[in-house]
């Protein structure tokens, strides 16, 4: 790393349940991203990096480096109402970067915990924070609703329930909203910042993000900026003049939708980009893009061609949609087939910033030379997940010791392999190409394993497990030592002393 003669700034960009297929480089999307195309054109593709099946989960690995089953967040996301968060005891990059002189700061969407006030942004290594603390707000009103009940499960009707509710909630009657609890969910520091209803959140967070790099401009300090947009999460919602430019090649709605969520938020990196330039920091300045998860096929994203869609165990919900752009890196216009988690962002960045990664426990790996100068990625495998909390599948298979009814997945070099029950498994075509028809999942509902070389077979069409059980068990014994080494999970059921009606409906600590 002595090529870096100055601590680089960072900046590091989540787009939220972004289909894999949604991106202009990945098989001709119609879905306009020219931004982003460009910079990865420009920069490194990373053609082989993964990430969780779900939000909190991702995020929790990005912030900890650490797999989730170490943090007991491997199961679903946070819910709001629940006394959950990245445990403290974990640091996170923004206190590992901090210790390194770095300023940090966020914009954007947190979801690891917000039920005591130790757990906020600015109380785990942010100099300051703009942003919402839940999983998911309307876009212009940053209102979050959830189910009122006790259970920490909500149903896909619930779900979408939830999401109308907070796009019309100005306009929500008690009978619609009775069951809910809905409150106001933006910040400034730990200000309530109300100022906003009503204002965009995508162009929002970029102009926030801007005013950081102006005012980084007049500093003598590395800064580490953690923009988390809430594109393309649902509820779907976009001004026309996003919307209508697909009113000719989207005939479905909510993917019309969806695509101008998307482009807004390439136009946004664009303009973050151009004032990178602006105020002279782009020639000492690291652009990560990731998203959290894959797309949410019944909310407008597409995965194709791959397997499945968010929360699931198939690539579609954990191959990442990755690239890095500066021009500190020493190889550009590359694609990497490299291995890569999002885990191995937390020791790659405090590799560039100088520290020492190793006086961390970690499960990520500094994988910036592989990066910059495409040398071999020193992973070999991933562990994708381990949910003892998910109803167990079919029969154990006595292949190993392993319980294969249990839901997990681990990818070691080529082989992929999953057990238990890993979600509805079909291939969503994108609606506007004809050409192109979805397959539903073709396996029984009490099949538990399945074995892939992903190398040969990406899109998880032929199941090698019958064929090659001396790998299965190989594969299952790694998940077994895994298992022996993971704590509990900690999904407590709802604490309605959240209630944003006690606190001038606005969601908050409340611990």
């Amino acid at each position: 790393m002595g090529w870096l003669t100055d601590q680089p700034n960072i900046i590091f960009i989540f787009g939220d349940d972004y289909g894999y297929h949604d991106i202009g480089y990945h098989d001709q999307s119609v879905i306009q991203t020219p931004n982003m195309d460009q910079l990865a054109a420009d920069g490194v593709t990373l053609n082989n990096y993964y990430v969780q099946p779900m939000c909190t989960p991702t995020r929790g690995t990005m912030m900890s480096g650490r797999y989730m089953i170490y943090a007991g967040l491997q199961h679903s996301v946070i819910q709001s109402c629940q006394q959950a968060g990245l445990p403290l005891e974990m640091p996170t990059i923004a206190d590992a970067l901090r210790a390194e002189g770095y300023a940090t700061y966020m914009v954007g969407k947190w979801h690891i915990g917000f039920f005591s006030d130790d757990y906020v942004p600015t109380h785990r290594g942010f100099d300051s924070f703009f942003g919402y603390l839940s999983g998911g707000v309307a876009y212009y009103n940053y209102i979050e609703c959830v189910v009122n009940s006790t259970m920490g499960v909500t149903s896909a009707a619930q779900y979408f329930a939830c999401d109308d509710l907070m796009a019309n909630y100005d306009t929500a009657t008690e009978e619609e909203m009775e069951g809910f609890l809905c409150g106001f969910d933006l910040y400034n520091n730990e200000t309530v910042a109300w100022e906003y209803d009503g204002v965009y959140s995508t162009p929002l967070f970029t102009e926030k993000a801007i005013d950081i790099i102006k005012m980084q401009s007049e500093m003598d300090k590395p800064f580490f900026l953690y923009l988390s947009y809430q594109a393309t999460h649902g509820p779907l919602a976009a001004p026309d003049e996003v919307v209508e430019p697909y009113a000719d090649t989207i005939s479905d709605e909510n993917r019309r939708i969806y695509a101008g969520m998307t482009t807004y938020m390439d136009q946004g990196i664009g303009n973050l980009t151009n004032a990178l330039e602006q105020y002279g920091l782009r020639d000492n300045t690291i652009i990560i893009f990731s998203n959290d998860n894959g797309g949410d096929t019944n909310s407008g994203a597409i995965n194709w061609p791959l397997r499945g869609s968010k929360t699931t165990l198939w690539e579609g919900a954990i191959k990442g949609i990755g690239w890095v752009n500066s021009p500190l890196l020493q190889k550009t216009g590359t694609i990497n087939n490299g291995l890569m988690h999002v885990s191995d962002w937390f020791p790659t960045l405090v590799g560039l910033a100088g520290g020492d990664a190793s006086q961390y426990t970690l499960d990520g790996f500094d994988i910036w030379d592989s990066i910059s100068n495409d040398e071999d990625s020193p992973r070999e495998e991933i562990l994708i997940n381990i949910d003892p909390m998910n109803l167990l599948r079919g029969e154990d298979s006595d292949i190993s010791d392993w319980d294969s009814r249990m839901s997990a997945a681990i990818r070691v070099g080529d082989w992929k392999l999953i057990t238990g029950d890993p979600g509805a498994g079909a291939w969503t075509a994108p609606p506007e190409d004809s050409d192109l028809e979805s397959i539903t999942d073709p396996d029984p509902k009490d099949k538990n394993t399945w074995l892939f070389n992903i190398a040969d077979d990406p899109n998880e069409q032929t199941d090698l497990s019958d064929s090659n059980q001396d790998k299965v068990a190989e594969l299952m014994d790694k998940l077994t030592a895994y298992n022996a080494t993971m704590v509990p999970p900690n999904y407590p059921p709802n604490d309605l002393n959240c209630d944003p009606a006690k606190y001038d409906g606005v969601w908050t600590p409340w611990v």
